[in-house]
């Protein structure tokens, strides 16, 4: 039995790849999810660096540059890993490995047969991969999806036959959109989507509000056929209510960062009124 999209907590799975091998895994957990994968001996699960919670004691890791996955100046730039980590069981018995998110997120089985070898994921969206599975960050080359911030143009692109683990924030939606079927979804709560559907960007409202910054700025309109899957809490919008709540309350008890901002302002005054009158002279 193929995996199917994406898993309830504690539920075990078979995943059974084209070449009929069959891997048992499992989910554990609700909200900050592990995924335990059964390694028959010579079988092998590559992970990204630091996802590693436990495994049988005689698993060999290591840390490799992986050829076959693209990556390169713009994973560096934007401080993603080059390498990942080859969880490979020796033999001669069967063991273990457990993956674990690195947030408060959800862990998604993408059995990438079922979607014709391939699918589109937002960054950072991979966690895992058994068997054939290829990694690539691409740059979206059509202007009108290109947008502020790294995570508006750096996609990351799953191709191969494998199984493959994603990560979500919150609640997951599948939606199985029909031909010519339209949704718009935030941009940021878009997980992973079938290369079938078709996405432009729209902006809601002036250019300026989205330079300084605000919610719900940028939709992505979606148009089938495909399947699309959508998480109700995107990492970057958690961590920016977090940083919210830690550093206003901060902000209105230290008075002496107001009297900081009121210098600079005065300062900067006092610099433009100056070459003013220099000008003038």
């Amino acid at each position: 039995m193929a995996a199917p999209f994406f898993s309830t907590p504690f539920q075990p799975y078979v995943y059974q790849s084209p070449q009929d091998a069959v891997m048992p895994f499992q989910i554990l957990g609700g909200e900050a999810q592990v995924v335990q994968i059964m390694l028959k001996p010579q079988e092998k699960v590559v992970a990204k660096p630091g996802s590693m919670c436990f495994m049988s004691g005689f698993i060999e890791m290591e840390n490799v540059f992986v050829p076959e996955n693209e990556v390169g100046m713009w994973q560096w730039l934007f401080g993603k890993s080059l390498s990942s980590i080859i969880l490979r069981n020796p033999g001669p018995t069967d063991g273990f490995v457990g993956i674990a998110a690195p947030s408060l997120a959800r862990i998604l089985p993408i059995d990438l047969a079922m979607f014709n070898g391939e699918i589109l994921c937002q960054p950072d969206a991979f966690l895992c991969s058994v068997n054939d599975v290829k990694v690539s960050n691409t740059v979206d080359q059509r202007a009108r999806n290109v947008i502020a911030g790294a995570e508006g143009f750096l996609r990351q692109k799953l191709s191969g036959q494998g199984l493959a683990f994603i990560l979500a924030g919150g609640s997951v939606v599948q939606k199985n959109l029909e031909v010519g079927e339209l949704l718009a979804v935030d941009v940021s709560c878009i997980v992973a989507l079938t290369t079938t559907v078709n996405v432009q960007v729209k902006y809601n409202g002036p250019m300026r509000r989205a330079v300084f910054g605000g919610d719900n700025l940028v939709t992505a309109i979606l148009t089938g056929p495909g399947i699309v899957f959508i998480q109700s809490l995107p990492f970057h919008r958690f961590s920016q209510r977090i940083a919210r709540a830690v550093t206003s309350p901060n902000m209105r008890e230290n008075p002496k960062f107001f009297i900081q901002i009121a210098i600079f302002f005065f300062l900067a005054y006092v610099v433009i009124v100056s070459s003013l009158i220099l000008t003038d002279v």
